[in-house]
């Protein structure tokens, strides 16, 4: 019970710092890519305050998939729309992968300390910050994921994509309420990802 508590406990700051460099990535590539939106609407910024989503919060505490609130962006002010789209999108999960991999390393100079709180910390960090990246990768709209369809599909197809765009949120929902599937694909790829980082 006491490791339960102290493990929701850490899991606070893992999941502030973990969507804080997430949507900070965004508009940090989007501002450098010439779009001054992120800038102009406050999100460049490390504050986490500036990009909790509280819906978002919760299902990350309860489930470890969740996200924060979007930071907003102008992909008309880009150099190229189709390529600083998906980089843009790319940036919040590669943070994510940034952090996993930084918390393994200094995990590899502190865990053999074996003291508890910050073990688990760490832990939980690397954890979080895996699930987070593969979770926004899936290619369903809001996610970061779905920018990648970009790439592939056709501009005579990109209707699709305004229909995922209009209905993507209640799907991921439903996925998430109603079934296991989403755990059935993010799950075993961040325990794997898991295991070769701690």
């Amino acid at each position: 019970m006491r490791f339960n508590i102290l493990s929701l406990l850490l899991s606070v700051p893992a999941i502030l710092i973990a969507i804080t460099f997430h949507e900070y990535a965004h508009g940090w590539a989007a501002y450098k890519l010439g779009d001054p939106t992120p800038k102009f609407y406050g999100r460049l910024t490390l504050n986490p305050l500036a990009h909790l989503d509280l819906i978002g919060t919760i299902m990350l505490l309860i489930f470890r998939f969740g996200w924060a609130k979007p930071v907003p962006i102008n992909p008309n002010n880009f150099y190229n729309y189709r390529r600083d789209t998906v980089l843009v999108s790319i940036a919040g999960p590669s943070a994510n992968f940034f952090l996993a991999i930084l918390f393994a390393l200094i995990g590899r100079i502190l865990m053999p300390l074996y003291i508890i709180p910050i073990n688990m910390f760490l832990s939980i960090s690397i954890y979080i910050n895996i699930a987070l990246a593969i979770f926004n990768l899936l290619p369903i709209p809001p996610l970061d994921g779905s920018k990648l369809l970009l790439l592939f599909l056709p501009y005579r197809y990109m209707y699709i994509m305004g229909f995922l765009e209009q209905y993507g949120f209640i799907i991921i929902v439903m996925l998430i309420a109603f079934t296991n599937f989403i755990g059935m694909i993010v799950s075993p790829i961040v325990n794997w990802l898991f295991n070769i980082f701690i």
